[in-house]
């Protein structure tokens, strides 16, 4: 089982394999790569710094205690009808996610996200719609 906050539900769906380091994008990978392979693995919501954010580089500002964060988790946590401390797997994610998020959901719950510019969380928003579930990495 793995433990994500809520903003991470969003990130996994338009990871392509960048990050804020080699460290960070291995772990990334290893989640995404899990949960797209085993869609039925857990998943427990919690509130704060995650799984995830355990790989987040430590030089700079450490994003995954601000305010703003977590009150983007909260925001799509709510958005998905979902709250913290609730476990269910990965596949009831992107069912969620077919039912309940558009692409155009991530201008507004990810107006700050450095990797908002990118467009790939809305391609893989569209995925998730298509039926096709995580994208392989390259």
């Amino acid at each position: 089982m793995f433990k994500l906050r809520g903003h991470h539900l969003f990130c996994l769906l338009g990871y392509r394999g960048m990050g804020y380091s080699e460290e960070y994008v291995e772990n990334m990978t290893r989640l995404h790569q899990t949960l797209r392979e085993k869609p039925e693995t857990l998943i427990q919501l919690i509130k704060g710094p995650d799984h995830l954010c355990e790989k987040y580089p430590n030089s700079g500002a450490y994003h995954c205690q601000e305010q703003s964060i977590y009150d983007q988790d909260a925001a799509i946590l709510a958005k998905m009808g979902l709250i913290i401390g609730q476990i269910l797997r990965w596949e009831d994610i992107e069912s969620r996610v077919r039912k309940l998020v558009v692409p155009s959901d991530i201008q507004i719950f990810c107006e700050t996200c450095s990797w908002r510019s990118y467009g790939v969380c809305e391609e893989g928003i569209q995925e998730i719609h298509a039926g096709k579930g995580l994208r392989k990495l390259n």
